[in-house]
């Protein structure tokens, strides 16, 4: 990979405000696509990718237009060129921005959903009531076969070239076995320039999630991030007296169908916006 490919595209999030480093974007390019426009001078002004899962289900994101190129149709261009690259029959969720939104809209996406995205500046550990018989422990190369099937239950999708590159770039990668000895739950931390993001987060239930969260964020120092799926309250009212603050609930959209396939329910934190 080209490092202008890299520095340019990570200069072109900067510019809006977005934090996108070499590692995120190595995990998007190696998952899925990339789009963009080049100036004259070669420099990147605009950017979309489209992340495939299965055959039925894809993820738009990355969607940064300069503030210098905005109004030049940059931004549909290159969202219509990643929807081109799926059949008409795949489902495409993105997670929108206030300012996206209406050009998203008049593309025929609709909105279905929200999530609801937390940071914490100072993490309290309040969840030492560990009486479970269950054990938490770093993720091995033996375990991705039992990780891919409970992410697509809990997701909807099956994302196992996603989880491999994801894992790789993780801070922390933790499963959770009940007493048999079955991966009943996962989390991954990914430490980016400005937070440590949380996710995703698979587990049987808000409690054992919430032991998760603990592990990952306990000896943490910096500002952590997770976006939650709707549903999860008690799980959001927990994480709220830990010390985390809920900044905004952007919508989930969608096109070439009604809803997204069927979850399970265990899906508490996603990896990130760019990912569904």
């Amino acid at each position: 990979m080209k490092n202008w490919i890299y520095s340019g595209l990570i200069a072109l999030s900067a510019a809006v405000g977005w934090d996108y480093d070499k590692h995120e974007i190595r995990t998007v390019m190696s998952s899925g696509k990339v789009y963009g426009h080049k100036n004259m001078e070669g420099k990147i002004v605009s950017s979309a990718a489209i992340i495939p899962y299965g055959s039925s289900l894809a993820s738009i994101g990355m969607v940064i237009v300069h503030p210098d190129y905005r109004g030049k149709g940059l931004g549909r261009k290159v969202t219509q060129k990643c929807l081109d690259s799926v059949s008409d029959e795949t489902t495409v969720m993105l997670i929108a921005t206030d300012e996206g939104k209406p050009m998203y809209e008049s593309m025929g996406f609709c909105s279905i959903d929200c999530v609801h995205k937390y940071l914490c500046d100072s993490y309290l550990s309040i969840e030492k009531n560990n009486n479970l018989d269950m054990e938490i422990t770093p993720i091995h190369e033996e375990n991705l076969p039992q990780i891919v099937r409970l992410d697509k239950n809990a997701f909807g999708e099956e994302r196992k070239t996603f989880l491999i590159h994801r894992i790789k770039q993780a801070k922390e990668a933790l499963v959770v076995k009940d007493s048999d000895g079955m991966i009943i739950g996962f989390a991954l931390s990914v430490l980016g320039p400005i937070n440590l993001i949380l996710g995703p987060i698979v587990a049987p239930n808000a409690h054992i999630a919430s032991l998760l969260i603990d592990k990952l964020a306990n000896n943490h120092q910096g500002r952590l991030r997770i976006d939650i799926p709707s549903g999860n309250e008690a799980f959001m009212s927990h994480l709220e007296k830990c010390g985390f603050t809920k900044v905004s609930q952007p919508p989930i959209m969608i096109k070439n169908s009604k809803q997204l396939p069927s979850r399970n329910k265990a899906l508490y934190g996603i990896a990130a916006q760019i990912f569904g």
